[in-house]
């Protein structure tokens, strides 16, 4: 499935418009995460454990959404917006919209 975050794909024409898709994902941190997430606040630096999280909610929320555009019967979806969002201080939430689309 063709996914990207332009109103268009290069090379190719949208025959069907089929409706907006969206994913979820919500992925919990842990105890372990937050304590050395701290001490990167404290000396700087990336949080590894966290990046690893939020790839991993992402790689979800994206499964999701082309897994709702596929029983629409799209091969593509157009115009993907993600957004990321903290819930509670400690959950991490991932949502993903876009266009589902047939092109040709």
């Amino acid at each position: 499935m063709i996914t990207t975050t332009t109103p268009t794909i290069e090379g190719h024409t949208i025959d069907t418009y089929l409706g907006i898709v969206t994913g979820e994902a919500i992925i919990g941190a842990n105890i372990v995460k937050d304590f050395f997430a701290g001490i990167r606040d404290i000396v700087g630096g990336r949080s590894a454990s966290y990046e690893s999280v939020l790839r991993e909610a992402q790689q979800d929320a994206m499964r999701d959404i082309q897994q709702r555009a596929m029983a629409l019967g799209a091969n593509a979806i157009v115009g993907i917006d993600l957004d990321y969002e903290t819930l509670n201080g400690s959950m991490l939430m991932v949502t993903i919209s876009g266009t589902a689309v047939r092109v040709v």
